[in-house]
């Protein structure tokens, strides 16, 4: 297993990155022109996990190039964002088998009266995403203080 980016002085963003329930993941296509996409996702400190429909072009795309991106909506008006890249990798079922509760557990209000089995067998191609840099701004004393995690 990597060694986690974040310190104890990133417990801001490590919160924002467990808690926030959508995260833009963004991938390119064979011309270099990026999509950006929602998703659904677990932070596992240095990993980012996503579930997926197998036929997706965002898929492909990491198939092809598994560069990625991916940022969290703006906080605090704005004051409070986090962003970063990362490797991705199409896993199996086997490498995320200790992911599935936890990720269950943070979605398990927004699948409704849908069971966390039946979601999984749309969104089946698992992807993990092995993060490499973060970069975060947040509000400070003098202003907005940034930091890049690498």
């Amino acid at each position: 297993m990597t060694d986690p980016l974040l310190g104890p002085q990133d417990a801001a963003t490590a919160a924002r990155l467990a808690h926030e329930p959508i995260l833009w993941l963004s991938t390119v296509d064979r011309t270099a022109r990026p999509h950006t996409a929602p998703v659904w996702f677990l932070f596992a400190d240095p990993r980012i996990v996503v579930f997926s429909r197998p036929d997706t072009a965002k898929v492909g795309r990491m198939r092809r190039n598994p560069a990625v991106g991916f940022s969290l909506d703006s906080a605090a008006g704005g004051t409070d964002i986090v962003l970063g890249e990362g490797d991705a990798t199409l896993a199996g079922a086997d490498d995320v088998v200790d992911d599935l509760a936890p990720f269950e557990e943070k979605y398990h209000v927004l699948l409704g009266a849908q069971s966390f089995a039946e979601w999984l067998r749309t969104f089946s191609q698992p992807v993990v995403v092995t993060v490499t840099k973060i970069v975060s701004w947040r509000p400070g004393p003098g202003g907005l203080d940034h930091r890049r995690i690498v």
